[in-house]
């Protein structure tokens, strides 16, 4: 068919530096596949977002792929591996999560009102839903057990019962959890030392409400007033009461 003909012989290919060539020795000008291939990252980074936040990060490409109308073919040619797109989301969240923490914690004078206000941007905006898993992996350890700088910064523990202390994880950026878990905990103890946060609360429980407050429901506003309903609960269980 004509078509046919028509699409084979102007099919294009990759030149070196990204650009299109229409395959004819004629000199025809080279256009950058740029936009398109900008495009198509941008898709499949909005696809991986939504996934990943509703099914978990152990979510298949396929349904990355699907969510975002292109080939699996054409995700894996920006993410070799699951592994390399995993982290790219979850830095960036880290990274998203650290901003909205200084934030607070730059702009809001009283100590409780810097934390609420970071745990309620970090709710609205979903981040629970994507938080990085290294953040979240913690583990007890005894005083010899492990490293000093291994511990989460800020972290306090019941007597006898050991250290809270972040659990190693080559998912996320170490740099940039480090920094999330170090702003974070200037949050906390800021609150702490105003008497408003209960002295039990640490860094990881501040982080663990951020993911129990982000429930992934089909409704739009329902999630966002079961959000809402359950961060109150919850900001709530977090502050100090008087003896």
């Amino acid at each position: 068919m004509h078509i046919q003909d028509s699409h084979w012989a102007s099919a294009s290919v990759v030149a070196p530096g990204g650009a299109v060539s229409s395959g004819r020795g004629d000199g025809a000008r080279s256009t950058p596949l740029r936009v398109d291939a900008q495009r198509n990252l941008e898709h499949v980074l909005r696809a991986a977002r939504e996934v990943f936040g509703e099914l978990g990060y152990g979510a298949p490409m396929e349904d990355v792929a699907r969510r975002a109308r292109v080939g699996v073919g054409t995700v894996y040619r920006r993410f070799p591996s699951k592994d390399v797109l995993v982290r790219r989301i979850a830095e960036e969240e880290t990274s998203r999560l650290t901003d909205q923490a200084r934030a607070a914690l730059g702009q809001e004078d009283e100590p409780w009102s810097a934390l609420s206000r970071f745990l309620r941007t970090s709710v609205a905006s979903g981040a629970g839903r994507l938080l990085p898993p290294q953040v979240l992996r913690v583990g007890v350890a005894e005083e010899s057990d492990g490293p000093e700088e291994a511990r989460v910064p800020h972290q306090r523990s019941q007597p006898g019962s050991g250290e809270l202390r972040l659990v190693p994880d080559d998912t996320v950026d170490d740099a940039g959890a480090a920094a999330l878990l170090e702003v974070v905990g200037q949050l906390v103890e800021r609150a702490r030392a105003a008497g408003e946060l209960r002295p039990d609360v640490s860094v990881s429980d501040v982080l663990l409400v951020i993911a129990t407050a982000a429930p992934s429901l089909p409704d739009p506003a329902q999630q966002a007033a079961a959000s809402a309903r359950l961060l109150d609960i919850l900001l709530e269980g977090l502050r100090s009461r008087p003896v």
